[in-house]
């Protein structure tokens, strides 16, 4: 399978757990030796998550006054932030990955976001998904994903609460009524 970098992978219905559940993924990595990606639909909003992120940065720093929407990127190192974003701002720690997107885990770039020095457009993100070699072309094989190609449009400016929807429907579908269990002929 080609590489999935820089597509989003959509979760198809079935899998209705707490992480993937109505999820669209961005592929960060995806090589021979597994893949990464962050969940970018889903906002940290229950008081429990807060809780766990004011613990992250030290107090003195009011993370959530400089940047007030936090996101859910995936359940692997969730006490770990990182900023996906445009490949417009680069600091120390930067990694492109690619034409259009890159990653920023140094928190510098969270003061230059509040002051108007950071990327156009970022999503800092709290944990990230992983596969295992081989894992995500076996979920996709199985039925799990779908893969669609995106753009900075989608990723930045799309409302939340409608890209499952709106990247399910672009494959002309309507997937929401889609069981996932296969019959016999």
């Amino acid at each position: 399978m080609p590489s999935l970098k820089n597509q989003i992978i959509i979760s198809m219905p079935h899998l209705d757990d707490l992480y993937f559940g109505r999820s669209v993924v961005f592929i960060c990595e995806h090589n021979k030796d597994g893949a990464l990606g962050f969940v970018i639909n889903k906002l940290f909003e229950t008081p429990e998550l807060k809780e766990l992120f004011a613990g992250i940065f030290p107090e003195e720093e009011d993370i959530i006054k400089l940047v007030p929407t936090v996101y859910f990127g995936g359940p692997v190192l969730v006490e770990r932030g990182i900023v996906l974003h445009s490949s417009d701002y680069e600091t120390e720690g930067t990694m492109k990955i690619g034409d259009d997107f890159s990653l920023t885990s140094n928190k510098a770039v969270i003061h230059d976001v509040a002051d108007d020095k950071g990327p156009k457009h970022y999503k800092l993100m709290l944990g990230h998904a992983g596969w295992t070699q081989h894992q995500l072309e076996s979920e996709i094989a199985n039925g799990d994903w779908l893969l669609q190609h995106t753009n900075l449009d989608f990723v930045f400016n799309t409302e939340e609460k409608f890209m499952w929807d709106i990247a399910a429907k672009s494959f002309g579908i309507d997937i929401s009524h889609f069981s996932g269990v296969g019959g016999s002929a």
